[in-house]
């Protein structure tokens, strides 16, 4: 029989670039060259760029345009040889979607972190690909570490995405296997990435939940929390005292204006109303596309500092995560529109609120409506201690 001890000197010989590993991790600097020569030989990942860039144009003009673009492409990118050099032309980019596509960017209490140790940041999840990116718009500009990104599989339908979500230090959250017996064995695998790379003073971005809160109601499921345990049950550890290792940061995410509104309030128009919604095959993808190019508002972003409290258990965790994310929800005049509450809010503002709605299908008006709400009224029964 294995002792606690030996278990944990076991682990200590495993590392987050552990061959156990490879078929999560992100890719690793010596990857990166390779990795991008093979991202831009990769004619969807052309055609796609070029169908948007060039999309005023008639066929024949794309045709010939789409060489020109992927050798621009391959001279743009031939100096970038490490995961950092892809972070910072990451960073460039969002640097031209905050001035572009947002009304602006804040973001509270990452000042307040170690840049000497890893943390578990936790979040309300709204939009796939940004939530993570304005998380590392913060740190970056406060010269921390960025996060390594939890995404799920189901993402991953095209190997070139794989390959541009494992650069930007993306690693695989499994959700599509079948059998419980794989379940189990891929979220201790998960498990333990999360909790050596905390120990190797990494950062860590995960969801508060399994997909995004399409109905604006933030909620942390605890079957992560209890993820997240496993490789802490497997040292030995007690629930409170391993948490207490993972430096966990919640951070509240708000969008003034979601780009993805609408197409959220069709899918739950959709179950309400014929019990269920099939998703389309490239649905996510899109989903990041529209979320990228689409007005957002102002943005906020609000760190607490690392909990450090004695949880005993999931429940007592996901409800401290749950009660920062409903206090520091940056609450905007769309959300106060939305239930009622017009103090303080301008004729332009409502006139906006309005204009936007009214472009929607009648149907999912007061669902739209509904989800800006719900973190507003969240907020109050917070703040009431209810």
């Amino acid at each position: 029989m294995t002792s606690n001890q030996d278990k944990t000197s076991l682990d200590d010989n495993i590392t987050t670039q552990s061959a156990k590993f490879d078929d999560i991790r992100h890719f690793r600097d010596d990857e990166v060259p390779e990795a991008i020569q093979s991202i831009l030989n990769d004619d969807t990942l052309i055609d796609g760029i070029s169908s948007y860039m060039f999309k005023r144009y008639p066929p024949f003009i794309k045709k010939m345009l789409k060489p020109i673009l992927r050798l621009e492409l391959k001279r743009k990118f031939a100096k970038v040889k490490t995961i950092r050099d892809v972070q910072l032309q990451v960073a460039r980019f969002m640097e031209g979607i905050i001035r572009d596509r947002t009304d602006g960017f804040t973001y509270k209490g990452f000042d307040k972190l170690n840049p000497n140790k890893g943390y578990l940041f936790i979040s309300n999840h709204r939009d796939i690909s940004l939530d993570p990116a304005f998380i590392n718009m913060a740190l970056y500009a406060l010269n921390l570490d960025t996060v390594k990104i939890a995404i799920g599989d189901n993402l991953l339908r095209l190997p070139v995405a794989t390959d541009l979500m494992r650069l930007n230090k993306s690693f695989i959250v499994k959700r599509s296997l079948s059998s419980v017996k794989e379940k189990i064995k891929a979220f201790s695998e998960l498990s333990e990435y999360i909790g050596l790379a905390i120990k190797e003073h990494h950062n860590v971005w995960i969801a508060q939940r399994e997909g995004r809160a399409k109905d604006g109601n933030d909620a942390t499921e605890e079957a992560i929390i209890k993820m997240f345990y496993m490789y802490g049950k497997k040292q030995g550890l007690s629930f409170k005292d391993y948490m207490k290792t993972l430096n966990i940061v919640p951070v509240a995410i708000t969008y003034e204006y979601d780009p993805g509104d609408e197409a959220k309030a069709k899918e739950l128009y959709q179950i309400s109303h014929n019990g269920s919604y099939t998703k389309g095959e490239f649905e996510d993808i899109n989903s990041i596309v529209q979320g990228i190019i689409g007005y957002k508002g102002r943005v906020c972003v609000c760190a607490s500092e690392p909990l450090t409290q004695d949880f005993e258990n999931a429940s007592d965790l996901a409800h401290a995560i749950d009660e920062f994310i409903y206090q520091h929800y940056e609450i905007y005049p769309s959300a106060k529109i939305a239930a009622g509450d017009l103090n303080g809010v301008s004729d332009k503002e409502l006139e906006f609120f309005n204009a936007r709605l009214a472009k929607m299908a009648p149907e999912v008006r007061d669902i739209v409506k509904q989800m800006y709400a719900k973190p507003y009224l969240n907020q109050q029964k917070s703040l009431a201690g209810k």
